[in-house]
């Protein structure tokens, strides 16, 4: 962003302030306990810096060049105004970095269309399905880190803000396997747009299925081979999730934890919707398509760090509301059982890796910040929206065993579901026994509430589930919240 000719008369942080601290004076106001890397931190402090930063006497920033009065008299403005949050303006995300990566991941369909790439892809992933179980390169090694076989502490951090940053971390030994086999040095994993059919070859050896070598737990014994559903099949029901729209509605928030709530709902809604394994986190990444599912949504998450400017910690900070332990602060960052923290995630370009983004993919279409209450100071006219968010409220997941899908039954067909991607045994895993209870939100058209007599229904998604419905009693009597939204 640059500085301001003119002073801007309403500011808001997402489309101006934060730019306005160079990463300098982020690091020189930090040691003294300022925090202009946030939000909240320069809200808190807002009026310090208005007076060391005045001209033509500033005493801020130390060292760097001082701000124009145009700068001074927008930030000014800002405070004057409340504060406002406001709206990113989206960047476009090209289609290859500039600086170019040294290993750009590219489409699953560009692989397809390409016959050598391909056929260095499938020697690659042979090499290392073919590895001993026991080498830490081998296939059965690498998606064993994921849940079983049962590690002295199971690696879970699904559903909370290290979400994204630990997947993302596990590709980087998953894709260096690959380059270990010999030949294969160049090879980077393709990534599976869920929003597009699936390609062809990967329902073809060795992309279709793996064979367990020895038992792993949980009743996952050698020679047991990963199920998935025939690639219509999953389309099918990719779509009948409305998962495209979900991906959509995560790429038009402005704030990290809206991002990270919705894209979390399409990643479990993708892993219900792909086959028997994928929908077991027990198993999930022996499945192949594991790899190429996951390598998408950490697309999405880069694509959406560009379109916010997001690309570094620091532009990370800014988007993110309320605790910043889980970046900045040891142990709360840690992505086991890699060495690798949370906040060294953020900067994908940093690892020397890009994305190819899909030609003519739909560009970010960010909506202003939005919470469950509006602040007073920002009402100007509300009106109904077609929509409602209920509240399956506080479910015991603990109590489940497997993957669950909730559906919001009118007339005893589905309106709305949203699926939650766990474990057999979620009470193995420290990270989910802290989140036992969890709530389910459901975006239900206005109309639909009105059909007929609704009705809540758990369906379990383990294979040999008794019955096809898991009693409201046994997860904890849930309650159900109904918000009428408005915009």
């Amino acid at each position: 962003m640059m500085k301001p000719e003119e002073p801007v008369k309403n500011p808001t942080w997402m489309a101006d302030i934060r730019f306005f601290f160079t990463q300098d004076d982020i690091n020189h106001m930090g040691m003294r306990g300022l925090d202009l890397a946030t939000y909240e931190g320069v809200k808190e402090n807002a009026l310090r810096v208005l007076g060391a930063t005045e001209p033509p006497d500033a005493t801020m920033p130390m060292g760097g060049e001082m701000w124009t009065q145009a700068r001074w008299d927008t930030f000014k403005n800002w405070i004057v105004n409340d504060y406002p949050f406001g709206t990113a303006l989206p960047q476009e995300a090209p289609m290859v970095l500039t600086a170019a990566a040294g290993r750009v991941r590219k489409d699953a369909r560009t692989v397809a269309a390409d016959a050598a790439a391909l056929e260095l892809l499938k020697t690659a992933f042979e090499g290392i399905m073919q590895l001993p179980p026991d080498d830490p390169k081998s296939y059965f090694s690498l998606a064993g880190i994921h849940w079983l076989p049962a590690h002295p502490q199971l690696y879970c951090l699904h559903h909370e803000n290290r979400y994204n940053p630990w997947h993302r971390t596990y590709l980087y030994p998953f894709e260096d396997a690959l380059r270990s086999i010999p030949g294969c040095e160049e090879v980077t994993l393709p990534y599976w747009d869920i929003t597009s059919p699936i390609p062809d070859f990967l329902y073809q050896p060795p992309f279709d299925s793996y064979t367990l070598p020895r038992n792993i737990g949980g009743g996952f014994n050698a020679g047991y081979v990963t199920l998935r559903d025939t690639a219509a099949q999953v389309m099918q029901i990719v779509n009948a999730k409305g998962i495209p729209a979900k991906i959509n509605e995560a790429l038009s928030r402005t704030v990290w934890s809206q991002f990270n709530r919705d894209i979390i709902k399409a990643h479990d809604d993708g892993h219900v919707s792909t086959g028997e394994t994928l929908a077991q986190q027990d198993v999930a990444a022996y499945d192949p398509i594991f790899w190429f599912f996951h390598c998408n949504l950490d697309r999405l998450w880069w694509k959406w760090q560009q379109g916010l400017s997001a690309t570094t910690l620091n532009g990370f900070l800014s988007t993110v509301t309320g605790s910043t332990d889980w970046l900045r602060n040891s142990p709360f960052n840690s992505l086991p059982p890699f060495m690798e923290t949370a906040d060294q995630s953020i900067d994908l370009s940093a690892h020397d890796v890009d994305y190819e983004h899909p030609v003519g993919e739909i560009t970010l279409d960010l909506q202003p910040q939005s919470f469950g209450s509006l602040p007073a100071r920002e009402l100007k006219g509300l009106h109904p929206a077609d929509k409602a968010s209920v509240l399956i409220k506080g479910i015991n997941r603990l109590n489940i065993p497997g993957s669950f899908v909730v559906h919001l039954q009118s007339a005893g067909e589905s309106i709305a579901s949203q699926a939650f991607f766990q474990s057999r045994n979620p009470r193995a895993c420290g990270a989910c026994v802290k989140q036992g209870t969890v709530d389910v939100d459901l975006a239900v058209g206005i109309d639909q509430l009105r059909q007929g007599d609704l009705r809540v229904v758990i369906e379990p998604k383990w294979p040999d589930a008794i019955g096809t419905t898991f009693p409201l009693s046994s997860a904890g009597d849930p309650t159900v919240n109904v918000r009428l939204l408005l915009e």
